[in-house]
């Protein structure tokens, strides 16, 4: 079982960028899909960005076009540019990851992923 922490949440004004980090305990690249996911105060949680050995990404609309999902070279870390920041977007945000047998991520849905971190808090205020 693969763990994660993630990193870099915080506090910004609507159109500021903040970049978040999930460093995984195991070589991730080709192995697991990995995936960000976001849960507003009484809402249900939703995936953001998923993404299977760096070029195959999926994005929810709602932040297609401002946010980017991507790993680094040593494939055990996965990164979400998030750009034009808006007060929507505000929401405890987790890294989440599920081995993948067949190679790509089969699903977006909480549910199916069965490895997660701790969390990241990100405000934006307007």
């Amino acid at each position: 079982q693969v763990q994660l922490v993630e990193s870099g949440g915080g506090s910004v004004q609507a159109g500021g960028s903040l970049r978040l980090s999930c460093v995984a305990s195991d070589y991730v690249y080709s192995s697991y899909c990995m995936g960000w996911f976001r849960q507003a105060p009484g809402k249900e949680r939703e995936a953001v960005a998923t993404i299977y050995a760096m070029d195959n990404t999926y994005y929810a609309d709602s932040v297609k076009g401002r946010f980017t999902i991507s790993q680094a070279g040593t494939k055990n870390t996965v990164y979400l540019q998030m750009n034009s920041l808006k007060p929507e977007d505000t929401a405890m945000y987790y890294c989440a990851a599920v081995f993948s047998f067949r190679g790509g991520c089969a699903s977006q849905k909480s549910r199916d992923f069965p490895n997660w971190g701790q969390g990241t808090q990100v405000t934006v205020s307007a």
